[in-house]
């Protein structure tokens, strides 16, 4: 663990106070004292980890002193003794804690997510799947106070989805859903199998942070827009009207296709918003990739076609291959609240990652 010198401790310390009283002044602006209000929420538990840290260096510092000299009480040299061999068990947690805090932060973790998951290799089976994740994150989602959103999808005849796009808004979205990117994998006897053969088929998922307007800036010009007609399965769902939208960014080449509202406002906006999730994440992938080691650092590459977990049913177990875990604990992961584990434990691993990079740079 590295160690965090005296001198940090306080420059944070004196950091927050002179962001503290800059606030209060009279004659400040108000948009620096929403840029002033931004910068102490991101600094004052940074604050809080440096004063905690600080505070049991000093109190371990007055025991060393309390019995380092032969005129101490025996009796309060013993006491002072005990209750620093506590003080020295917590040390490590505060510095740990204090290290986390100072790790560089990831710009979208706070952000909204754009969900998309795609049926891969395995036909229906794959869809069924493919349904199975969507329901899974959508539980999970509701276990963390999520609000999830359908924005478009693309059902299978036999169920589950050939593809659905969702967003999900609420506290800490990205940085707890952001390792789920990749090829999942499923082994299972399908519900269309006679003989009883256990299949293997695959889903993949993309997290994208989800921007503001404001974060990506689309010219008119840049972008060509067909309407056309949606098709559907036939029946009363089925629009009479032009109201499908297909959106081609031309810079990018990135398309996107929306046909699940009625109207065509809606279907541009919620195209809009995919469109704008997608540029967001070409471009912070083209920043990631020139800083180099952001990537290595993290559970996995980030890559989607790479494959990062399997779902074994005969065996009822959950296997991450980026670091390891095997959970026989499958229906309950697939319920939602138990795949908190599995996510806890990337994010574990990254942060482990992370201060060994820091650890080894320092």
């Amino acid at each position: 663990m590295m160690h965090i010198s005296a001198e940090r401790i306080a420059q944070i310390e004196a950091r927050r106070d002179e962001v503290q009283a800059s606030m209060t002044r009279s004659d400040l602006a108000p948009d620096a004292f929403v840029r002033l209000s931004k910068e102490y929420a991101e600094i004052e538990p940074v604050a809080r980890a440096a004063r905690e840290l600080r505070r049991l260096r000093q109190e371990l510092a007055a025991l060393e002193m309390m019995t380092g000299g032969e005129e101490a009480d025996p009796a309060m040299r013993d006491m002072a003794q005990e209750e620093m061999q506590l003080i020295k068990g917590r040390l490590p947690d505060a510095e740990r804690a204090l290290a986390l805090q100072l790790l560089p932060k990831d710009a979208a973790d706070a952000r909204p997510a754009m969900l998309e998951i795609r049926a891969g290799t395995g036909g229906d089976e794959a869809a069924l799947f493919a349904g199975d994740l969507f329901r899974m994150y959508q539980r999970y989602a509701d276990a963390q106070g999520w609000k999830m959103e359908m924005i478009s999808a693309n059902a299978s005849e036999q169920g589950g989805f050939k593809e659905v796009v969702a967003s999900i808004n609420g506290v800490g979205v990205f940085a707890k859903l952001k390792f789920e990117s990749g090829v999942h994998r499923v082994q299972r006897v399908p519900v269309t199998e006679s003989g009883g053969r256990i299949h293997t088929s695959a889903a993949t998922v993309a997290v994208l942070p989800e921007p503001e307007e404001v974060d990506v800036q689309i010219a008119d010009g840049d972008l060509k827009i067909d309407i056309y007609r949606a098709s559907g399965a036939g029946g009363q769902h089925v629009n009479t009207t032009d109201s499908a939208v297909r959106i081609t960014h031309l810079p990018s080449g990135i398309v996107v296709t929306q046909q699940d509202e009625r109207s065509q406002h809606k279907n541009k906006a919620k195209a809009m918003q995919v469109l704008r999730a997608r540029i967001y994440e070409a471009e912070r992938e083209r920043t990631q990739s020139e800083q180099a080691g952001a990537r290595k650092a993290m559970v996995g590459s980030g890559d989607r076609s790479e494959r990062i977990r399997t779902y074994n049913f005969p065996q009822g177990r959950v296997t991450d291959h980026r670091i390891n875990l095997t959970l026989h604990r499958l229906p309950e992961i697939l319920e939602g609240p138990g795949l908190a584990e599995v996510i806890d434990a990337l994010m574990a691993e990254d942060e482990a990652a992370r201060l060994a990079q820091l650890d080894g740079a320092g």
